[in-house]
């Protein structure tokens, strides 16, 4: 089974998936928002964004979510993305060679905006905000802004954004997922490797990977990979 067989299967085994993930992203906006709105943040005309950051992601359950947006596109959207998640990664494989810093914009932005808004991942909905998190075994980790929050805000005591519940309800989302598909493979993928992958499933991430020097599910997990 590869990543479109278990969304393709998600439905049968868990029917009301879309309704839990939707609720689940709209308590980690309102988190935000909330958190954003104590100081005055907003990320609006930002140039140096978090759709230039080379985010990955972790969990089958919003792969899935994205992957319902995407084919909601019509036929020539996608195209494009496909063509820019190529592109992307082109320019990530030669960044990576090369030693070089990273900064490309996401195959979903275009004009400036994110095509998928409302079925963006989790990090891109709490990246840009000082933040704390509960680890079971961690401890309190904290963790800062993004630089252009930390350079205007700095003298403002912030309201840190916990992340300890979210990250809490989204992996019991995807526990619960896991278990009603069988789906077992470890993810670690940027958006454009999300794309290829629902284009080609495991062996488009494989390829892509096998491109890099690298193995799916082995590379180094973290927001900025």
């Amino acid at each position: 089974m590869d990543f479109n067989d278990a969304c393709r299967t998600l439905p049968l085994h868990l029917p009301d998936w879309f309704d839990r993930i939707a609720a689940d992203y709209a308590r980690m906006d309102a988190a935000y928002d909330a958190a954003a709105a104590h100081v005055g943040f907003t990320c609006s005309g930002c140039e140096d964004n978090c759709c230039r950051t080379r985010f990955r992601h972790h969990t089958l359950i919003e792969y899935a979510y994205l992957r319902q947006g995407f084919e909601g596109l019509g036929a020539g959207h996608r195209r494009r993305v496909g063509a820019d998640a190529r592109r992307y990664l082109k320019a990530l494989q030669e960044a990576e060679s090369q030693g070089n810093p990273f900064r490309h914009w996401c195959p979903l932005n275009h004009d400036g905006r994110c095509i998928l808004y409302p079925y963006r991942p989790m990090i891109c909905r709490l990246h840009g905000l000082p933040h704390i998190l509960h680890h079971p075994v961690r401890g309190m980790i904290q963790g800062t802004g993004c630089h252009v929050f930390e350079q205007a805000y700095r003298r403002i005591a912030p309201r840190l954004l916990d992340r300890s519940g979210i990250y809490q309800r989204l992996a019991g989302l995807e526990r619960a997922v896991r278990q009603a598909t069988g789906f077992s493979a470890p993810l670690g993928m940027t958006v454009a490797e999300m794309i290829l992958a629902m284009e080609g499933g495991i062996a488009g991430v494989r390829e892509v990977a096998a491109g890099r020097g690298g193995t799916l599910g082995g590379r180094r997990r973290g927001p900025t990979g």
